[in-house]
């Protein structure tokens, strides 16, 4: 069923506003901001959005006030919540609303304030806590999400051989894709050595293991492709996409070292028709150096154990045999909370071709990975030009 749906869809407007430091706004505000710019950079009004998909990580209920704040009056609706790959996991619900007719165009939309915002990181725990609660981690206290990602870094190493070195290479690479992005907040470029010289946060991840803390939003917008046709830029479509959770806590994951992407992508995969050898551009959710290293694995781009490897000498970086996170990823470009949204707006950005210094030549294919929680739901998307379809 899911091949059927293949290249049906299209996304036609992308937009982000507030990145860095959005002093003054709330998180609705930059939201909204995003949101126009990419519904006119869809070449629509406000008016022609009838479908609505979005989350928060404070707020349950967010599709509500996202509403009423942008008049809308939506036919379809989704705030399904599953961490930062929300905003990725949702491709699929649009399509098929948009695919039956419930809907003609669907903005997914997000934005967040979590640097400046007046709210204390222990009222952020302590919400977290009530509306999501893990009863065999919170009690001990971990620096979650930090203390799950560093025990899979460390059980990577212990089971592959993978070590610090391997994780700075991830780091220098984001790094060097950031310094050709006017819009990266990390642009003064990086060594390993500078890396494993960084002060540790949590054993081995140090302190540029880790992605930035930042305000920003970020939104695309989502029609049917015999309508896509008729807007301003060339569609990016939608070939393949599918979502996965294999739990909440880190504790109770099946592995630490091999997660739900190996599933979401042999299932994206199957929709697009395609082979992890055909993609030309990836956008994988680094909210740590190991999430790269892991999600190359499980998406089929090196055999399991050999992403430490796989990224040695730059293969990853500008120049390498596989463009990875060219806007600097969550490590040096943006990660204002939950991240899926601004991978998404990357890859169609690189497909477009309007990506400057960092436009990955000739890009007809681009893979999208969110990841949401610690590990614990996955979600791939497969994008391609008019020409894949």
């Amino acid at each position: 069923m899911n091949r059927d749906l293949r290249g049906k869809v299209a996304i036609v407007g992308v937009g982000q506003a507030g990145l860095g430091k959005a002093d003054g706004f709330t998180e609705m505000e930059i939201l909204a901001q995003a949101a126009r710019v990419a519904v006119d950079d869809a070449g629509l009004r406000m008016g022609d959005i009838d479908g609505l998909t979005t989350a928060s990580v404070l707020a349950p209920m967010w599709a509500m006030p996202v509403i009423e704040y942008l008049g809308l009056d939506p036919t379809f609706i989704d705030s399904t919540m599953l961490g930062g790959s929300s905003f990725v996991a949702h491709m699929m619900p649009a399509i098929q609303a948009l695919v039956s007719g419930q809907c003609s165009a669907v903005l997914v939309c997000y934005g967040s304030t979590q640097r400046t915002s007046p709210i204390s990181r222990s009222v952020i725990a302590s919400v977290r806590r009530d509306f999501d609660p893990q009863p065999y981690e919170y009690p001990y206290e971990p620096l979650n999400p930090l203390s799950t990602y560093a025990m899979a870094a460390a059980r990577h190493m212990h089971e592959y051989g993978t070590t610090r070195e391997n994780l700075a290479d991830v780091v220098v690479a984001a790094r060097s894709w950031a310094t050709l992005n006017p819009d990266a907040l990390r642009r003064t470029p990086l060594t390993r050595a500078e890396v494993l010289a960084a002060p540790m946060i949590s054993d081995p991840l140090s302190t540029f293991d880790c992605c930035m803390v930042n305000d920003g939003a970020a939104a695309y917008v989502m029609v049917r492709a015999d309508r896509a046709r008729d807007l301003p830029h060339a569609p990016v479509h939608v070939l393949g996409t599918a979502t996965r959770v294999h739990g909440r806590q880190g504790s109770s994951l099946p592995s630490l070292t091999e997660t739900a992407a190996v599933e979401s992508g042999r299932a994206a995969f199957a929709m697009a028709g395609l082979s992890p050898s055909e993609i030309d551009v990836a956008e994988l959710y680094d909210a740590f150096s190991i999430n790269t290293i892991l999600f190359l694995e499980d998406l089929g781009f090196c055999p399991k154990g050999e992403g430490g490897r796989f990224v040695a000498d730059g293969a990853i970086a500008p120049g390498g045999s596989l463009p990875v996170n060219t806007n600097g990823g969550g490590l040096s470009c943006i990660h204002p909370g939950m991240y899926g949204a601004f991978i998404t707006v990357e890859a169609v950005r690189q497909l477009r071709g309007t990506c400057g210094e960092r436009q990955v030549a000739g890009a007809e294919v681009a893979l999208v990975h969110g990841n949401g929680g610690t590990l614990s739901s996955q979600s791939t998307a497969i994008l391609g030009t008019w020409a894949t379809v």
